[in-house]
């Protein structure tokens, strides 16, 4: 049975019933009951208003005050998990994102790390410029980056011309083993495309940090999708270092609605029922009359 705050005095004015009458005679009832109390004395103002409690969204909100969230969550509260997930997707996206809050941070970062690397990114730029999170990355990573098949080599050399000379030296005597002099930045980038593959990655891997993250940074910013090369751990555990919660929660407002509702869905059922309390009172009433009848029938009862 679901008990709620019922609006009594909207229902005495519908049925035109006096007060005097409500306290006499109807006061243990439930709405079902009075209504059909009235009806059965010839009332037409209670025939039709049993219809319009099934059928009249405004009619519902009123009676049973479905802007309250206290009466939202008394009905949410007796629904299975299944049917709590078919609110979701008619909720606002800042309220989807608000009930990101009931999990805990590690959760979260669980839940980051699965999401389609697009949204991942995007969630990160977020909390962090570019710069930070090249800085952040950890070498491997880079290493990883500028060898992966996602980069076009092509891009990797020309943007290596703008490395000081004495860097381009030093990897490749790195490689070699012989002193490398008087040659030009355009030279020895020629001398780096000759290298065979794992040579090519050695001289790569062996750049100063500074010069390969700047390398990195000036491929990632002419080609924003290669921020998807990295992994998401790399991303979790720089969000893990560096920022709170709320920092995080703010942040994901910007994953696609879907997804969030997926995260949404592995809440418990009276979590679950808290963050739909925050869904338009109207919206509310319309789904329990048009996919939840059943669920109506019992509010009405009550």
């Amino acid at each position: 049975m679901i008990v709620l705050d019922t609006d009594l005095t909207t229902l005495l004015s519908k049925l035109n019933i006096s007060q005097t009458k409500m306290v006499e005679m109807y006061s243990m009832m439930s709405v079902e009951e009075i209504v059909e109390a009235e009806a059965a004395q010839g009332n037409q103002a209670a025939v039709e208003y049993a219809a319009e409690l099934f059928t009249n969204v405004d009619q519902l909100v009123e009676i049973f005050n479905l802007a309250d969230p206290k009466n939202k969550y008394l009905i949410l509260s007796t629904m299975s998990s299944d049917k709590l997930q078919k609110f979701l997707p008619l909720m606002e996206e800042n309220d989807l994102t608000q009930g990101l809050y009931f999990f805990t941070e590690d959760k979260l970062l669980a839940m980051l790390k699965e999401l389609p690397p697009e949204q991942l990114v995007n969630t990160v730029m977020e909390m962090f410029s570019e710069e930070e999170v090249i800085r952040l990355m950890p070498n491997r990573e880079l290493d990883n980056f500028l060898t992966s098949t996602e980069v076009d080599k092509s891009n990797v050399l020309r943007h290596l011309q703008s490395i000081p000379p004495e860097y381009l030296a030093q990897m490749i005597e790195g490689v070699t083993g012989e002193e490398c002099k008087d040659k030009s930045s355009f030279d020895m980038v020629n001398q780096i495309d000759r290298f065979n593959p794992l040579e090519y990655k050695d001289a790569l891997f062996s750049m100063q940090p500074t010069q390969k993250q700047q390398l990195t940074l000036a491929l990632a910013n002419q080609h924003p999708e290669l921020y998807q090369v990295f992994s998401p751990e790399a991303y979790t555990n720089m969000i893990h270092a560096h920022k709170q919660k709320p920092e995080m929660v703010k942040a994901m407002d910007v994953i696609e609605p879907e997804e969030k509702i997926k995260m949404l869905e592995e809440l418990p059922n009276d979590l679950l029922s808290m963050v739909i309390t925050q869904l338009d009172a109207k919206d509310f009433a319309y789904t329990l009359i048009n996919r939840f009848p059943d669920v109506l029938a019992e509010i009405i009862a009550g």
